[in-house]
């Protein structure tokens, strides 16, 4: 634990060993932000949420969401809004508390499960957990970007015995390295991850993140709500994507362990089949849908047009290619929502049930309608 990748370091950005989308342009964040206010309209307009994000990183994203809260304060001023973060880093969580605070926090407060809280400068109190279970129930957004795929995995490879654990052992060859074994026979774990119905010969699960969906799965059923997920990813097709980020570039995952940012990507159809029917799920669609559906263009067009040194603009469009060119981040990252079936299927409370209106469509996931 103390030789951990994030509590000792945590490199995010330009200077660390991978960057995010926050920190590639605040346009990235801005379109979340708005997701979530289309969400909270289309639900009703419920008095009071909560936006949660697991794993913030920099505080970026949640910095960004927060602005269009402030922008959309109008809109907003009848509803009762709190952040809330769950981080386990305690650099990360200081970087995100001088973001998001200026610094003006207060650790250990009365309310015990927290561990820091803060108001941000827009003057929205913001709470920091260790836990997902620490943070208290009630109508709220999730927001994983970038956090599933940094979990542990386990890995299977399929044998002439039948399917075999990947295992970390030392090489007795070079003393102080590390090697890839298969178990000599099966392990636990490859009874229980190993779905009947698999067809790969090579596959990585991520345990940590089922038991998250269902705990999301629970949340969402039961209080409402939506989450967005965000993340290098595929639907069921990928094996074997373990790697490691160094310095902005791959890194063998076994050597110096703690001094890379280790990361396998998502599987969105292990994640849907976790949810086990609980709640609907949309999704995956690439990055560059996603953005798309959400008004990326037009936003980037009056960001243009109120930029007025050609400097700014250029880091514009520099951004906005990263975001939304298929050989960069456009096509390797998805966008995957949690929402409760009542949400696609039948009117909220408050809406007429006597009308015949459909429900409003939920935004990013299809075409983008310009009235």
């Amino acid at each position: 634990p103390p030789q951990g990748y994030y509590t000792r370091r945590g490199g995010v950005g330009e200077g660390g060993d991978f960057i995010t989308s926050p920190e590639i342009s605040q346009v990235f964040g801005e379109l979340i932000g708005i997701w979530y206010v289309s969400e909270w309209i289309a639900t009703g307009k419920p008095n009071a949420f909560q936006l949660v994000e697991l794993g913030p990183g920099t505080g970026a994203l949640t910095d960004d969401i927060l602005r269009v809260f402030s922008q959309l304060a109008s809109l907003l001023s009848k509803c009762d809004i709190s952040i809330h973060l769950v981080e386990v880093s305690p650099k990360l969580s200081e970087i995100q508390a001088q973001m998001l605070t200026g610094g003006k926090v207060q650790s250990n407060p009365e309310d015990k499960s927290a561990y820091m809280k803060g108001i941000s400068k827009t003057g929205i109190p913001i709470y920091w957990y260790r836990d997902i279970q620490d943070v208290p129930q009630g109508y709220s957004f999730y927001l994983a970007h970038e956090f599933l795929d940094a979990l542990p995995i386990h890995k299977f490879q399929r044998t002439e015995k039948g399917w075999r654990e990947v295992l970390v052992d030392i090489d007795p060859e070079v003393p102080d390295q590390l090697r890839f074994v298969l178990s000599p026979s099966s392990t636990p774990a490859t009874e229980n991850f190993i779905q009947p119905e698999e067809t790969r010969d090579h596959v990585e699960v991520c345990p940590e993140a089922g038991v998250l969906i269902q705990r999301l799965a629970c949340r969402i059923e039961k209080c409402g709500g939506a989450a967005l997920i965000a993340d290098y990813g595929h639907d069921g097709t990928k094996t074997d994507t373990f790697r490691g980020f160094r310095d902005h570039k791959l890194h063998d995952v076994l050597r110096a362990p703690g001094t890379a940012d280790l990361t396998a990507d998502v599987d969105f159809s292990y994640l849907r089949k976790m949810t086990q029917g609980k709640i609907a799920t949309l999704g995956p669609i690439k990055q560059r849908e996603f953005l798309k559906n959400m008004g990326i263009d037009l936003r980037l067009q009056v960001l243009l047009q109120n930029s007025h040194d050609s400097a700014t603009q250029e880091q514009l469009l520099r951004s906005y290619d990263m975001l939304m060119n298929p050989k960069k981040m456009g096509d390797c990252f998805n966008f995957f929502a949690l929402l409760p079936h009542r949400r696609l299927t039948h009117p909220y409370k408050n809406h007429n049930p006597q009308s015949k209106s459909l429900l409003p469509p939920v935004a990013g996931f299809g075409e983008l309608l310009l009235k």
